[in-house]
């Protein structure tokens, strides 16, 4: 389903992550003051580290990171554009629909209304929005809780247009307030969420131990650091946290492009979630990052959370593979996340990281050129050009590419970096070597991005089904290759062997909502009506709030002639989904 794809969560654009860790840090080593809490994975919280570090702490906080995600408050609010009313509301001409954001007493609420041409109320939905996601660098979103659900707010602020208007992705349609937030989402911009396993969008309470990104985000678990440091065992201590600085180009690039590097479509290792990474460990471990390969036609253009790849294709990059640890460009040698440099700050800032290689000597544009620039002498300005974020409007996002003219062609190696083994895709964390030598990822995972991929791009239904042809045999006791085969089958009209391999599926993982989807159609046009209803049942209890298996449901009644059963699915139905005009105009037939 389109909606596991990394690529929804476009709310990414809003926050202005900086990447890697640069700079030794000093150790303090004045034991912690405080108790410290840790949880069964080892996290101790920002607050326990910053009991040692508090400089770093200090500036750290003021970051875009530190700043990820914060709870709403009444004392929050006073920062929040939402003074006056024409700044909080929007109308929305596509769905006929009237969106308000505003404070009402020390909450903030978004509402989503239609009327009607005699100026009566169709409907009214209102929810309560309870963090702000993004500092607003281009933006900021709102969350909202429904249940032990997660969705973003229909409404966000644009920081360069300085109003609030549709939150992304809503341009192209209406998701009201039943858009999830996907693990593989909020584990970019939270410290440490809890999400159910197994179950997209469902967390756990409470839903963060932790709000903002934190120290052992990039850091690693710090129990058995602060253990060991209060000890007095600062040898010890300092072997048990992570710190980048010291680790490999790829496992400390690997830090950053959990984050920074969405690719065309994301696969977790079998039994994994995305808190199971722990920095200095290959990112591999737990997913694995797919990209359609460039053309020369079709030559990579994307800025929008591509920054590794982007700075692969560098010459700074590429001329430096195989030196020295500080000799070689990657993530840190720019970015400190520590540390964040206003707008104003930025250009002197890092035109010194680029001096760390580089002299005053090293520009062969013109000295008018290079005066003109803002500021004058403007080293990202020429080589480093913000652009705008295609898939977001109102943003823009520095490309990370560095090159030494606009026009620089791309490299050769650009357009040669698939295998044999791999023609149609590009893996970008191998655990190993990277590029043309890498050595293919197992079946299953490329199975899963194909899939992905598919969807979207008929290109790869080829490559799906050859590689689920050879996962029928080798793998058969898998739930997603049993899934697989009985969507396959259901697609070609082989409704008994669709059938078969659905039930298996489901034997081997009972939370797999779409193959109870898929197994609901199977028997539905197999004449099964009762088990077809059971198995929509079964899909709407696990995504309760997925409009489309609500509808499945309410055709599996009417189809199976239990029209008062129909009538009252309809009816709850428009209690979680108000906006859905189709749905009420049908209600109001049958009434």
């Amino acid at each position: 389903m389109l909606r596991r794809l990394w690529g929804i969560c476009v709310i990414a654009a809003f926050v202005l992550l900086t990447a890697g860790f640069a700079g030794k840090d000093k150790q303090n080593k004045t034991k912690a003051a405080t108790p410290v809490e840790a949880t069964k994975d080892g996290y101790v919280g920002s607050e326990t580290c910053a009991t040692c570090h508090t400089g770093i702490a200090k500036t750290f906080a003021q970051t875009s990171m530190g700043r990820s995600l914060t709870t709403i408050t009444p004392e929050s609010l006073k920062t929040m554009p939402l003074s006056s009313p024409e700044a909080t509301s929007y109308f929305d001409p596509n769905s006929n629909h009237h969106f308000e954001v505003r404070a009402v007493d020390g909450k903030v609420i978004e509402t989503e209304y239609e009327t009607a041409q005699d100026g009566s109320e169709v409907f009214r939905n209102s929810h309560p929005m309870s963090w702000v996601i993004g500092t607003g660098e281009n933006g900021f979103g709102l969350l909202l809780q429904r249940d032990d659900f997660l969705f973003q707010g229909p409404l966000s602020y644009y920081t360069r247009e300085a109003h609030w208007n549709l939150s992304p992705g809503y341009q192209n349609e209406n998701y009201s307030f039943n858009r999830l937030i996907l693990p593989g989402c909020i584990y970019c911009h939270s410290g440490r969420s809890r999400p159910v396993a197994g179950q997209d969008g469902r967390y756990q309470t409470p839903v963060f131990t932790q709000n903002s990104i934190g120290c052992e985000n990039c850091h690693g678990p710090g129990a058995a650091h602060v253990a060991a440091m209060r000890t007095g065992d600062f040898a010890n201590g300092l072997s048990k946290i992570v710190n980048p600085y010291r680790l490999s180009e790829p496992r400390a690039d690997d830090i950053c492009m959990s984050c920074h590097q969405a690719g065309d479509a994301r696969v977790l290792q079998p039994g994994k979630t995305y808190q199971d990474f722990r920095p200095g460990q290959p990112l591999e471990h737990t997913v694995a990052i797919f990209q359609i390969p460039p053309t020369p036609e079709k030559p990579p253009q994307d800025d929008h959370v591509e920054h590794y790849y982007s700075m692969s294709l560098s010459k700074c990059f590429r001329a430096t593979r195989g030196l020295a640890p500080d000799k070689q460009l990657r993530c840190i040698s720019c970015h400190d996340p520590h540390v964040e440099p206003t707008k104003e700050e930025a250009p002197a800032y890092f035109k010194a990281r680029c001096l760390n290689c580089h002299t005053t000597a090293s520009c062969t544009a013109p000295k008018a050129l290079r005066e003109a620039t803002t500021p004058a002498d403007n080293c990202i300005g020429c080589h480093m050009k913000q652009r705008d974020i295609r898939v977001i409007s109102h943003s823009s996002a520095t490309n990370h590419r560095i090159v030494k003219t606009p026009d620089e062609p791309f490299p050769d190696v650009t357009f040669h970096q698939t295998t044999a083994a791999m023609p149609d895709l590009i893996e970008l964390n191998p655990e190993g070597e990277r590029g043309a030598n890498a050595v293919a990822p197992p079946a299953i995972l490329r199975l899963q991005a194909y899939a992905q991929l598919e969807r979207g791009d008929s290109r790869f239904h080829a490559s799906w089904l050859q590689t689920l042809s050879s996962l029928e045999t080798s793998l058969p006791e898998n739930a997603i290759v049993q899934a697989a085969l009985g969507h396959r089958d259901l697609a070609d009209h082989k409704l008994t062997e669709a059938i078969d391999h659905l039930q298996h599926a489901i034997r081997l993982n009972a939370m797999d909502t779409e193959a109870y989807i898929d197994l609901s159609k199977a028997q539905d046009e197999s004449g099964q009506n009762e088990a077809a209803i059971a198995s929509a049942k079964k899909a709407a209890e696990l995504d309760p709030y997925a409009a489309p298996i609500q509808k499945t449901l309410i055709l599996r009644l009417i189809n199976g002639k239990r029209y008062d059963e129909a009538q009252a699915a309809m009816e709850r139905y428009l209690q979680t989904f108000p906006e859905d005009d189709g749905m009420r105009k049908m209600l109001a037939m049958v009434k």
